[in-house]
């Protein structure tokens, strides 16, 4: 997929649109397609953005579809550290995950656990 032309071209091709009242004219002064001006300006009129749309498919998580089965075991077992859950989910799944993949998933869904240096791990509490 090609680069997103910068932020910075954009708003003066917009711009020039506006003032000039031609959007033919600001692409070819601008050396960008009348189609890409077009849409650059519609953009802007409707939604009054100028930024490159992110690009690519929307992000998932390998982990989504076992989503209720994690937030149960985090549930029976509170102090399970990611290690633990990503045993868990090699044994019962068969995923092979990383830790910071469950620690986002988990972050993710609005939990994060911060274990206490000088306490037992059964008294880490759900923050």
């Amino acid at each position: 997929m090609a680069r997103a032309y910068s932020v910075d071209l954009r708003s003066r091709v917009i711009e020039a649109a506006l003032s000039d009242g031609s959007i033919r004219q600001a692409a070819r002064r601008f050396g960008v397609g009348i189609t890409t001006a077009t849409r650059w300006v519609r953009r802007w009129r409707e939604q009054g953005e100028s930024s490159a749309r992110r690009q690519g498919k929307p992000r998932g998580s390998c982990l989504d579809p076992h989503r209720d089965d994690l937030l149960a075991l985090v549930e029976r077992t509170c102090d399970l550290t990611l290690a633990e859950i990503v045993a868990h989910l090699r044994a019962e799944h068969g995923l092979s995950v990383g830790t910071t993949t469950v620690w986002k998933f988990l972050e993710r869904q609005g939990l994060t656990y911060k274990k206490r240096r000088h306490t037992p791990p059964s008294n880490s509490a759900r923050t």
